[in-house]
């Protein structure tokens, strides 16, 4: 346990008013405190129905107490909860009741920090505690409660323990190198990094998901002015979100639309129209249409048999480069069209009419990769992508090492993968790392 000499109280329900709100209290004199609140003993995981009062014995409200000592509790020492009726003039009352008599107010995400600390969670259990509350769709919220539980946790101790396995190995061989042939400590080795490096990559490819399942995806739309951006954003967020008239250019910033599809959360960008011209404001808004096809995850370019759309394919598509989908979107459909859509990289629609919509977002979702999303066994952050991408090239570079008999850097870049696995559970850390952590978090968990 981490031995918190304060004990902090904070409001645990979400601002405004409701039917119930929570008031937190947690440290080694919680149970006292709720004690002078109540003025009864508490029975440890009883809910006492029972009056909070003031300091001058003046009633705040009544409601249930509810008491978990440690180390068996969510922070693991010591912890009070109140409920009592969600009006913030009471939970205010409450909570200043408990700062008067000795409690501090907690820090952001404190609570769960506690919790870290005294070993009830790992790191990666504490930020998708974050990841539950910040949830915009169900499938983001099945991941992170599964986070929660340990399942990413799970795979990157086991995968931890694996590289420390193999790194004794390579020491032992190192110190006591007369007693194992080089050639089969080579042979075995090669074979456990191949196996490492595959788990690492399987790991990958589950964090990238379930960081975009997190985060969402970025959507740009973009193509020639009057080619239908507009009217599209209209059509798949319905609503009237952008301007629409037939003047070429009425679109001069990028408007972004949170929309869900499927349980994937989407956020749509439609842009300026693509084109050159001497409107100062205009050529702003172009530029930034650009910076956003850069940091897409999918571009759709609009093509309108209307609109002169030479030469703009291919500045598009390089524009996009190797790592960003494009998906043509053949616009104006009830209109005639030179060039047949398909179903995978181009879909001819009528965002007038609304033809061809379903085979858009069945194109969009197919370009997302939501099937791989939807079974994204975990949530994850961007951190992690970071630091398992930075392990698999630490791997990589061990198999490199090997490979060329330098058993000590091999060794050495087995040390550098296992330290970064670490630092994803928190087995080391740093207070700036825990700092930038927790201070995301809401008040109160």
């Amino acid at each position: 346990m981490a031995g918190n000499a304060d004990t902090i109280a904070a409001v645990s329900t979400a601002p405004g008013r409701g039917a119930i709100g929570i008031v937190r209290l947690s440290g080694p004199a919680a149970h006292a405190l709720a004690l002078g609140v109540t003025g009864r003993a508490l029975v440890p995981r009883h809910a006492t129905y029972t009056a909070f009062r003031d300091a001058a014995g003046a009633t705040i409200d009544r409601g249930i107490c509810l008491y978990y000592p440690g180390p068996a509790s969510y922070t693991g020492e010591d912890l009070v909860e109140f409920q009592l009726h969600g009006s913030p003039p009471l939970l205010r009352d409450l909570l200043s009741t408990l700062l008067n008599a000795g409690a501090r107010a907690a820090r952001p995400g404190e609570f769960t920090e506690r919790a870290f600390l005294n070993g009830r969670i790992d790191l990666l259990q504490a930020e998708a505690v974050a990841a539950i509350i910040d949830s915009s769709t169900a499938q983001a919220a099945r991941a992170a409660v599964n986070a929660c539980a340990g399942a990413f946790s799970v795979e990157v101790e086991m995968t931890g323990a694996a590289l420390r396995a193999l790194r004794v190995q390579f020491e032992a061989v190192i110190d006591f190198g007369d007693d194992v042939p080089s050639t089969e400590t080579e042979a075995h080795g090669a074979a456990r990094l191949a196996d490492l490096r595959q788990q690492l990559g399987g790991m990958l490819r589950d964090a990238r998901r379930g960081a975009r399942l997190a985060q969402g995806l970025d959507i740009a739309i973009v193509g020639r002015p009057n080619s239908g951006k507009s009217t599209l954003l209209n059509r798949l967020c319905g609503e009237d979100r952008a301007i629409v008239t037939p003047i070429p250019g009425t679109t001069r910033d990028v408007l972004s639309v949170d929309v869900e599809l499927n349980g994937l959360s989407l956020r749509l960008h439609d842009t300026a129209g693509l084109c050159e011209t001497a409107d100062p404001v205009e050529r702003e808004g172009v530029a930034r249409a650009w910076q956003r096809v850069a940091r897409a995850d999918l571009v759709l370019h609009l093509c309108a048999p209307d609109v002169d759309d030479a030469g703009l394919a291919d500045a598009v598509r390089r524009a996009c480069g190797d790592g960003v989908p494009l998906l043509t979107v053949l616009s104006k459909s009830d209109l005639a069209h030179a060039n047949p859509a398909d179903s995978l990289s181009t879909v001819a629609i009528s965002a007038h009419t609304g033809s061809g919509l379903d085979d858009l977002r069945a194109a969009i979702l197919h370009h997302c990769d939501a099937a791989a999303a939807a079974e994204t066994p975990y949530i994850a952050r961007t951190r992690h992508v970071h630091a398992l991408e930075q392990a698999a090239v630490a791997v990589d570079a061990a198999r490199h090492e090997l490979a060329s008999g330098l058993l000590e850097l091999a060794a050495e870049q087995l040390a550098i993968a296992q330290r970064v696995l670490e630092e994803l559970t928190g087995a080391y850390t740093t207070e700036q790392l825990l700092g930038d952590i927790f201070a995301d978090f809401c008040i109160g968990k």
